[in-house]
């Protein structure tokens, strides 16, 4: 059974001995995030802080932190599963005989139980706080860098609606507290809500936002997916759980909610507000330039009686972001099929902090197939910001370094097989970007040339006789006797 909130999940990770409770006095200026980037790079538990100096709430950290706690959060034990999801609805025909419909039946029934259900209310509704009480000072936000510009939510989970169509999205976006009721909304131009505010925007509007603080794994996992345009974060959550979210309508803006949240900021983005955010040290390790973005302005607060803040840490590689998108690469293998059936494997190491790095395997079966798989995964959704794109050959495990490192400097001619396309969409946070949101990217092709592609001949790979293979291995234990 899925998780129905963050607390099922905390109790969890507690009887799997994946939680360690801290019960010392933390603060969140510096000292808690630099805690979190220990454990983290040990490898170690989740944390719960239960005594934070000057705020009642508790704070749980490196949540999502391990591919263990992952498989325990989404209920599963292969990633791939949930892009198998999607692409079987992607897929779905309606047959047009009635007999057909009616062998339909059972997998539209399977759909409308992972459509989200509004309620009358839930634990979030236990308290509300108006406009004249609520306090984003009241957050447990965390510092997380000696030059970092101040406290900001990192793990806020950022509900919109597009405007012409109704259909929601969940992004995590950082939050820089100004005061009490305004934050800065660090909304990179290419992310969805970033388009919802700027299609109010054209129109003289602002837009109403919620931010859920501490939902249950897989709308947590939602928020961060790359999902494809038109599907419905809150539906690809209940795909993910096979269980239908159940939400509540906010008191003070037009949206909805899960029922089961910590925490739920309600306000508006003001178009016309615009302030320097930053700097603050990011996922790539550096400090961010300051930038202009639009303000948050606060109008209440729902939450639980006792909430838990949930947060995390952002640092150079690896940090639990990484284990978060692993997932991400694996459940989007499936869909990266749909589009481009040669790809075999599909990785984004988590040293390159995932938008810096990809490594595609594939099944060769023509001339320069390998440079259209990268114009293809380049023009693919969030993959338009990948930097570097590396194509190996499907004998190539593209999850070893070792095997495509080799590949890199065995099949590779640097005048033949490497691609350069400049000024190019790249992430905001790039710090050798040439200007902001435009770069440069490179395509290695590491497969093996065929004479049609300029090889002036085919090499031969060393390989063991199957014959002296065999001996071996039924006389591999007398060797070591």
């Amino acid at each position: 059974m899925p998780f129905e909130n963050l607390r099922e999940y905390m109790d969890a990770l507690d009887a799997a001995g994946m939680l360690k409770r801290v019960k010392t006095k933390v603060s969140v200026d510096l000292e808690m995030a630099e805690i979190l980037r220990r454990v983290m790079y040990a490898r170690g538990p989740a944390l719960l802080f239960e005594d934070v100096d000057n705020y009642s709430m508790r704070v749980l950290g490196n949540a999502f932190g391990s591919i263990e706690r992952m498989k325990l959060a989404l209920q599963m034990e292969e990633f791939e599963e949930i892009g198998e999801k999607i692409t079987s609805l992607a897929r779905m025909e309606m047959p047009s005989s009635l007999l057909g419909k009616i062998r339909m039946l059972p997998k539209l029934s399977d759909i409308a139980d992972t459509a989200p259900k509004i309620v009358g209310k839930g634990p979030v509704n236990e308290v509300y706080e108006g406009e004249d009480y609520a306090s984003l000072l009241s957050l447990p936000a965390l510092k997380c860098w000696p030059k970092d510009a101040g406290r900001f939510i990192t793990f806020g989970l950022v509900l919109t609606k597009n405007p012409e169509t109704g259909i929601r999205n969940l992004g995590v976006y950082r939050m820089q507290i100004l005061d009490d009721k305004h934050a800065i909304m660090h909304w990179q131009i290419h992310k969805r809500g970033a388009q919802h505010y700027l299609m109010n925007k054209e129109k003289g509007k602002g837009i109403e936002v919620a931010v859920i603080i501490g939902a249950d794994p897989a709308t947590v996992f939602s928020a961060v997916a790359p999902v494809p345009e038109g599907l419905d974060k809150y539906l690809f959550a209940g795909i993910v759980r096979s269980k239908g979210l159940r939400l509540v309508k906010c008191n003070s803006i037009d949206l909805e909610v899960p029922a089961e949240a910590e925490i739920v900021l309600e306000g508006y983005v003001d178009p016309n507000d615009l302030r320097l955010e930053g700097p603050f040290g990011d996922h790539v390790g550096y400090y961010s330039e300051q930038e202009p973005y639009p303000v948050f302005n606060l109008k209440g607060i729902m939450r639980r009686d006792d909430p838990i803040y949930l947060t995390t840490v952002v640092g150079k590689p690896v940090l639990e972001d990484a284990y978060i998108g692993y997932v991400i690469e694996r459940a989007f293998l499936p869909l990266i099929r749909m589009f481009h059936p040669e790809v075999v494997d599909f990785a984004m190491p988590a040293a390159g902090w995932f938008q810096g790095l990809a490594i595609v395997s594939i099944r060769k079966r023509y001339p320069a197939q390998a440079k259209k798989v990268m114009l293809g995964l380049w023009g693919l959704g969030q993959l338009a910001l990948t930097k570097m794109i590396i194509v190996v050959d499907d004998d190539v495990d593209v999850h070893n370094m070792d095997e495509v490192i080799w590949a890199v400097t065995a099949r590779c001619n640097p005048a033949r097989d490497i691609l350069v396309l400049d000024n190019m969409p790249t992430d905001t946070l790039d710090p050798a970007a040439s200007s902001p949101n435009i770069g440069s990217k490179i395509g290695i092709d590491a497969t093996s040339k065929w004479k049609e592609e300029g090889a002036y001949y085919t090499p031969e790979l060393a390989e063991v006789d199957e014959q002296t293979k065999a001996l071996v291995d039924r006389r591999w234990s007398e060797y070591f006797r």
